[in-house]
């Protein structure tokens, strides 16, 4: 999840009540999982079974339970709970706004694209040149859809990630991951009726250019569906799944 601008270090501290460790006159660019992370950005551990390989990851600021050992190029911020930190966070610079009408007054529509009756269009939403979004169909908060795209009814673009935190000394023990991630819809996708693409939690969810669904396919959260490819009825992709370009699924495949 990339913040609007770059937020200094020890306002991201002040917010989660952290103590930073190492140089904190730095800025975050963002915050995203231990396999989407990038220079700049945060990111968050709370296993020692997985300290090393955040520490050592592309972050830059590691948001931990205890003190160790890092890197001199790096930041610490050091607090009691590291998933109640990423949810601040996720929670504070990606608030849940409810829609006041069908289409934000944020979202863009790019020049010949139509949006039919009936459909939703959420903030911060870009839609491209010569689009077709069909009755009823909705498409979530800050979703990216390309040129000549069709979306056809009843369609869920950028749904919340089936994603939780579990803790057994929770009374409930499943916690929903706040989903600060996005669907990316490049040009010249077809999706048909009934389908749901699901947000990445902290990055993007990306349906390649050229790529063809037919009805009720489901792709999960971070999926990341190649150019060209050819989707039948029923297909069901797991979260966190890479499908090549030019790969064909035909009804009721599952992919993991």
């Amino acid at each position: 999840m990339r913040f609007e601008k770059k937020v200094p270090l020890t306002s991201i501290a002040a917010l989660i009540g952290a103590r930073i460790v190492g140089e904190s006159n730095r800025e975050a660019s963002g915050i995203n999982e231990i396999h989407k992370v990038e220079e700049g950005d945060l990111v968050f551990v709370d296993h020692p079974k997985y300290y090393q390989k955040c520490i050592h990851s592309a972050a830059s600021f590691i948001i931990i339970n205890q003190e160790t050992e890092f890197p001199p190029h790096k930041s610490l911020l050091v607090v009691d709970d590291p998933f109640e930190a990423y949810q601040k966070i996720v929670g504070h610079y990606r608030p849940f706004t409810p829609l006041q009408k069908a289409i934000s007054d944020t979202a863009t529509i790019g020049e010949g694209s139509l949006v039919m009756p009936g459909a939703i269009v959420g903030n911060g939403v870009q839609i491209g040149k010569n689009s077709i979004i069909y009755p009823n169909a909705v498409i979530m908060d800050y979703c990216v859809v390309g040129d000549n795209v069709v979306i056809q009814s009843g369609t869920v673009i950028g749904s919340d990630a089936f994603y939780y935190n579990k803790k057994t000394t929770r009374e409930v023990h499943y916690k929903k991951m706040l989903s600060g991630g996005r669907v990316v819809i490049e040009d010249s996708v077809e999706i048909g009726a009934n389908c749901t693409i699901d947000r990445g939690v902290s990055g993007d969810t990306v349906i390649g250019a050229g790529t063809k669904m037919d009805n009720l396919v489901h792709i999960g959260h971070d999926t990341v569906v190649g150019k060209n490819c050819l989707f039948a009825a029923q297909v069901g992709i797991a979260g966190a799944t890479t499908i090549e370009d030019n790969v064909i699924l035909w009804g009721q495949v599952g992919v993991s």
